[in-house]
């Protein structure tokens, strides 16, 4: 699909040469101070509108995407071949190299921003839709990345953002699971990205080609600590391996990847949390451990989320995976604090053993120490109650969300449903209309579901 004759290849590189020669040789004329400039709050209702899906067009050279699709051949393989694998999201890869960033153009609303840093970003999602021969895959934009290369986009922004993820909605054919799984995050006063629908449209040589419907995503490591924390300071990790289960004996500083503080090699705040959830005093003196731990976690938010991830339902995080969430280090309780990321295989009962049942029967405590221990604790458990009523009542409520997932299903449906061969997960437009009276389905017997665990 992507060969090229040798006589094609030399006429890409003659043009690439051309246009490398020229390539630092520009002016970035729809330079604003709002738009551009890193001087610009972060302008979220701009970018993150909820009742609309906006277009995005990036443009890149054929010589830069080619080398985009050689760098993700030489990681994952030839494009459209399995690997062997069972794939799928969840499965386990041992690709531990992001893909390669390069320079492109981002287009939005006439307005154009220069040499931001593109690359495709995922694990196991983008793994299977490489061998599966879908090219509607993930994002990540860096909008200062090369500016090292190019003076003219220093601190470069995207009204006020300068990392943003564009979100595929694998594995999702009602493409709505990440968005409305962030929204019952926020709704329910956690800490968690803003999300918004996308259009995306790539040239990279022959015109623009749709790529169909994405999930725009907030990064954590960015205007999430920036705004939703009076102190960004703080020791940000996403955790992936063994060790961020938390599991006894499990430590492994290169396991807790920081995203913060990169240079820093204290890892106390990880560290403590380990020793103090697996400590001995949690069957002996039950209040000197909740101290202890309370020291150096914030367990009211970890009990609301947990309340709320297990409620909607979603097995591809902690407690069946071990991945998809960060923990902040907040400095202004030095406490660290659990936040969710990557819901798009959330609202279902899920794949592998499934979603945890809402009173975590079967999980094994000491593997998932911070949810088995917890819950194991009265008062911890009480709290847990607690949380789950106000989310099924309040964030979760059957009739909101019913109505939520109207309005969102009759704003992407025009989109979702002509998305194109080769760029998309649907076999066929009914499968949208299935996977949203799946949803909808699913929400009324999470309603049932917590009525008999609470009763």
């Amino acid at each position: 699909m992507f060969s090229c004759t040798n006589d094609e290849v030399a006429d890409v590189v003659e043009e690439e040469e051309e246009i490398v020669i020229d390539d630092t040789d520009f002016e970035a004329t729809d330079w604003t101070t709002d738009t551009h400039s890193n001087d610009a709050d972060p302008n979220f209702d701009e970018v993150f509108k909820d009742n609309t899906v906006k277009r995005l067009d990036f443009v890149i050279t054929q010589e830069r995407w080619q080398s985009m699709l050689d760098d993700m051949t030489e990681l994952y393989g030839t494009f459209g071949a399995s690997s062997g694998g069972s794939g799928g999201a969840g499965t386990v890869t041992d690709i531990d190299e992001d893909p390669i960033f390069v320079p492109g153009e981002v287009f939005y609303e006439g307005k154009e921003w220069y040499r931001v840093g593109l690359r495709f970003k995922g694990n196991s999602s983008l793994k299977s839709s490489w061998e599966s021969g879908i090219l509607k895959l993930s994002f990540k934009l860096d909008f200062d990345e090369f500016e090292d290369d190019y003076p003219q986009i220093k601190n470069q922004r995207f009204y006020g953002f300068k990392k943003l993820s564009l979100k595929n909605n694998y594995d999702d054919a009602s493409m709505l699971r990440e968005k409305v799984a962030t929204d019952v995050f926020r709704n329910a006063g956690l800490v968690a990205s803003h999300t918004a629908f996308y259009t995306l449209y790539v040239d990279h040589g022959n015109g623009p080609q749709y790529f169909g419907v994405y999930t725009l995503v907030e990064e954590v490591d960015g205007t999430v600590l920036d705004t939703q924390f009076s102190d960004d300071d703080g020791n940000l990790y996403k955790p992936d391996g063994d060790a961020a289960s938390f599991a006894d004996g499990t430590f492994d500083e290169d396991e807790y990847v920081k995203k913060t503080n990169e240079d820093e090699a204290d890892f106390t705040d990880v560290s403590n949390l380990l020793s103090i959830i697996n400590d001995g005093t949690r069957t002996t003196d039950a209040v000197t451990w909740r101290a202890n731990l309370e020291e150096v976690f914030d367990t009211d938010v970890f009990l609301k989320y947990l309340a709320v991830n297990t409620v909607i339902q979603n097995w591809d995080t902690y407690g069946r995976m071990t991945h998809n969430y960060y923990l902040y280090n907040n400095p202004d309780s030095s406490k660290l604090t659990w936040i969710p990321w990557d819901n798009n295989e959330s609202l279902q009962s899920g794949k592998l053993q499934g979603s945890l049942p809402l009173d975590f029967s079967g999980l094994s405590a000491s593997e998932w120490p911070l949810i088995g221990y917890m819950y194991q604790d009265d008062v911890y458990k009480a709290k847990y109650n607690t949380f789950v009523e106000e989310v099924i009542d309040g964030a979760f409520n059957e009739t909101t969300i019913q109505a939520l997932y109207t309005n969102y299903a009759t704003l992407i449906e025009p989109y979702a449903t002509t998305e194109v061969a080769g760029y998309t997960f649907l076999n066929n437009s009914s499968e949208f209309q299935s996977a949203i009276s799946q949803l909808k389905a699913h929400v009324t017997s999470r309603k049932s579901a917590v009525e008999a665990y609470l009763n």
